[in-house]
């Protein structure tokens, strides 16, 4: 196997169980490893850290897999780190009230680059590094035998597959397609979803646990749920009996699936309203139309993708918020999320808080959102904790 040996004082990561080794740490590499082939990380004395999946196209040049150096990475390791992840998440699909959940959350599983998320009978994938790239045959065949899905669907269109030198990919990888409209159950809601065609994996069943907790607040209120998607945030306030639901999204796509779960769960439409618009256009909109709401959901796609654009993220999140300030009464509640693994959550309150100062008002934090159990967090590897968000009340 070949061995990547580390710079003197560049062990501390490895040996704290971090599982990404930047290229800067590097000092040899012995042998000429392709890309995603698993090698042996080396202190500077040549001491054993773990195995990891190499790519010299990535800034993080190994991903750590397996820090016991009795171990062999081959389809047994495989079946057993996915055998352990799916047991983790049984009880989230026990009950019948949900049949929709992430499987495998990447780093967290120690699988660096691997999503699966399940959708009722079906699986979808995210490959998002050149090691998970070539396992691919045994990871689909170890699926199989776990879980005999109708289907298993890739979804590896994501633009991480460009650090690792990755072209995109989207299609079936096997069994029987999904239809357009799959439906799906999370929290005894239905929802109409599309996989081949829908962001990210088809579903963003990581706010699970947010909508429910926020419908608690919306019985009797006017809602306003900004970037809605297929409609989460506003079914669940429907469900709750909000006395009127405004969703916007700038997908039609997204809007005329959200039409559809409406329909599904036998919500009333005379108390929905949907707008097809750029959300802060919108929000400006209503400002100038004197509108208010007693309920706002901000929940925009990733601002910072990197720490490269946080200042620019930052300013993107202060706007936001400030208009959104701006359109609820005093009392009112905002729930705020940041999915941006670049912006820390202290960072997020400090930008909320310039967003209230810059639009005249006091405000006070009521809960602190974060990312479900299927989303785990692992303590060696707080970059996995992307998606945070916070209750506001506007006095």
């Amino acid at each position: 196997m070949v061995e990547v040996i580390l710079k003197k004082g560049k062990e501390k990561a490895a040996l704290q169980r971090h599982p990404w080794i930047f290229s800067g740490a590097l000092d040899k590499v012995k042998g000429s490893p392709a890309n995603g082939e698993v090698v042996r990380v080396l202190a500077a004395d040549k001491e054993f850290l773990a195995y990891g999946y190499f790519n010299e196209k990535s800034r993080v040049a190994v991903r750590m897999l397996e820090w016991d150096e009795a171990k062999t990475i081959d389809r047994s390791w495989y079946q057993q780190k996915i055998r352990t992840a799916i047991a983790s998440r049984a009880h989230v699909l026990r009950n019948g009230d949900t049949n929709t959940c992430r499987l495998v959350f990447s780093e967290a599983d120690f699988l660096p680059g691997l999503i699966v998320d399940r959708y009722a009978d079906f699986l979808s994938l995210q490959i998002l590094s050149a090691g998970i790239e070539s396992a691919k045959e045994d990871i689909i065949s170890i699926l199989r035998e776990e879980l005999q899905p109708t289907g298993i669907f890739d979804k590896s269109d994501a633009t991480a597959r460009g650090h690792e030198d990755l072209e995109v990919t989207n299609g079936l990888l096997w069994g029987e397609n999904p239809p357009e409209f799959l439906e799906v159950k999370e929290n005894g809601i239905i929802y109409h979803i599309n996989i081949a065609g829908g962001q990210k994996s088809g579903f963003y069943c990581d706010q699970r646990d947010n909508r429910q907790i926020l419908a608690a607040y919306t019985a009797g209120k006017t809602v306003l749920d900004c970037f809605s998607y297929s409609g989460g945030f506003s079914l669940n306030s429907f469900k709750a009996g909000a006395a009127h639901v405004t969703s916007v999204d700038s997908s039609a796509l997204a809007l005329e699936t959200l039409q559809q779960n409406i329909d599904l769960n036998g919500f009333d439409k005379v108390h929905s309203t949907v707008i097809q618009s750029d959300v802060n256009k919108q929000l400006r909109a209503f400002k100038e139309e004197g509108k208010k709401f007693d309920v706002i959901v901000l929940d925009p796609p990733k601002y910072a993708p990197s720490r490269s654009a946080l200042d620019r993220a930052a300013r993107a999140y202060k706007d936001l918020n400030r208009h959104g300030m701006g359109l609820l009464e005093s009392g009112g509640l905002l729930a705020t999320f940041s999915c941006s693994g670049a912006v820390d959550i202290e960072t997020f309150k400090q930008i909320i808080a310039w967003a209230a100062l810059d639009a005249g008002k006091e405000i006070q934090i009521v809960k602190q959102f974060s990312q479900p159990e299927d989303h785990p967090v692992r303590i060696s590897f707080p970059e996995g904790e992307y998606l945070k968000g916070l209750l506001l009340r506007v006095l």
